[in-house]
């Protein structure tokens, strides 16, 4: 057996190392190393609560919204105030752009550029993908930056700016939306459903989510022209829907009312969500050791010299288990028939995990539409929400990767405790004390490595969008 090293990787927000050991040619067993430590729970002890709606959103300039609205609901949840409607409408909107940005960014400039290497030069899609998907060079980034640049107009109307905005506010959003901003947001919606349908899909974004099967899906995506289509194509070649399975244990915290909360298990369906069933264990990473403790009580305590540590990322489990979290897990908790049927056939997958992102993008871009017309200017978006002295608080809401929670706790005013658990530190989870390995530990064993093994292991990583400084926040 040997061991082989890869890292960092690129196109990846954050550092990020992968070990592997390699018997005849295998993975035999993995480990994932989160190499960067950032202490943004240090930095939040003993500021005001308030402050935390304008540091956590510097932990990541990809997802600063998600960090944003997790912030407030805490705080929501702290001083018992409900937004709005208004308010909800707009904090739903901010971050389902910021989400549906995010999946449109992974799909073009982190994950299909991988297909373009030379490692697939002899297979029949090779040409027409490394000619719109090779790095800096391929003629898909372009149109899909000029896209994605004005769907985030989007954040101008209703947040601000992006990213850091500070309008998401326990009490809902503090900018109001006009009349005439209402009429332009719709607009800017229009557009992007335009690149979506025309460039992404090739199809209607209706058409798309009416899609139940695997069937269904192969015929819809057969001579179709599209970016998506396209990577089906690819993905059927190199069998990529058998190959990335984790644990098949998926968790959601739910997302804009329109996705349920929930932990789906195989043979048991769909439970209610327990937040008070999810601990962190600290066995392998550089952290003070003890107890497995949920977030609420958590402490950030560095051991930079700790004997079998590996990384920086805890393990957070959800009563014991291992759990993946993503847009395929929003979409299993939710019955979507189409992600039900990928994970019934070769369990979660680099194809499945792509499939749910587009999915959500057809089901969510008529939602926003739906959600600008049901705002009424002049109605107010948000409440006021005085804080109390001390107390604890909670959020939870969904980022672009998976189910991102804020536990806070303060004392005479100040923050006292602030514990953050990040999509990617569920799916790039290191093993607990019971040696269980993560998500994409699990997912990377069997796959081909080593001298001339094809870029498999880079696919499944990729496949779960890693956030590497949310990870480490």
């Amino acid at each position: 057996m040997k061991r082989i090293q890869l890292g960092p990787f690129n196109r990846v927000e954050g550092d990020l190392e992968v070990s592997l050991d390699v018997e005849a040619g295998q993975v035999a067993a993995a480990r994932v190393n989160s190499p960067l430590f950032r202490g943004f729970e240090q930095v939040l002890v003993g500021r005001l609560a308030e402050d935390a709606l304008a540091i956590v959103p510097r932990i990541c300039g990809i997802c600063s919204v998600a960090q944003s609205a997790a912030a407030a609901a805490a705080l929501a949840d702290l001083a018992g105030v409900t937004p709005p409607p208004n308010g909800v409408l707009a904090r739903q909107l901010i971050q389902a752009t910021e989400n549906l940005a995010d999946h449109l960014t992974h799909f073009y400039l982190f994950f299909m550029p991988d297909f373009a290497r030379s490692a697939y030069a002899g297979r029949p899609w090779h040409g027409k993908v490394a000619a719109r998907f090779a790095a800096t060079k391929g003629t898909a980034g372009g149109p899909m930056l000029q896209a994605r640049a004005r769907f985030f107009n989007l954040t101008g109307f209703l947040a601000g700016r992006w990213p850091h905005t500070l309008a998401l506010q326990p009490g809902g959003s503090t900018k109001a939306l006009t009349t005439a901003e209402r009429i332009r947001v719709l607009a800017l919606l229009r557009e992007f459903r335009a690149f979506v349908e025309g460039t992404l899909l090739g199809d209607r974004l209706e058409s798309f989510a009416a899609l139940d099967s695997w069937e269904q899906l192969q015929a819809w995506a057969a001579g179709r022209a599209g970016d998506f289509p396209l990577f089906l194509r690819v993905a059927g070649d190199l069998g990529l829907e058998r190959l990335g399975r984790a644990t098949d244990v998926f968790l959601s915290y739910g997302a804009y009312g329109l996705f349920p909360a929930g932990l789906w298990q195989p043979e048991l369906g769909v439970a209610p969500l327990d937040a008070a069933r999810i601990t962190e264990d600290t066995r392998h990473a550089w952290l003070a050791d003890g107890q497995p403790l949920p977030p609420a009580a958590g402490e950030t305590v560095v051991s930079a010299d700790k004997a079998g540590a590996y990384t920086w990322c805890k393990a957070p489990r959800y009563g014991g288990r291992v759990v993946e979290s993503g847009a395929l897990a929003r979409q299993i908790v939710a019955g979507q028939p189409l992600a039900g049927d990928l994970v019934a056939r070769h369990g979660g997958s680099v194809t499945a995990r792509v499939v749910a992102r587009m999915s959500e993008l057809a089901r969510v871009l008529p939602e926003m539409e739906n959600w600008a017309r049901a705002i009424v200017p002049g109605d107010p978006f948000c409440l006021p929400a005085p804080l109390p002295e001390s107390g604890h608080g909670i959020g939870l809401v969904e980022a672009a990767r998976g189910s991102l929670g804020h536990w806070v706790s303060i004392k005479r005013g100040r923050i006292e405790r602030y514990q953050i658990i990040a999509p990617t530190t569920w799916n790039f989870s290191p093993r607990d004390r019971d040696d269980i390995p993560g998500p994409l530990e699990q997912a990377l064993v069997g796959l081909p490595a080593g001298d001339g093994a094809p870029p498999t292991v880079q696919h499944v990583v990729r496949s779960f969008d890693p956030c590497m400084v949310c990870t480490v926040h």
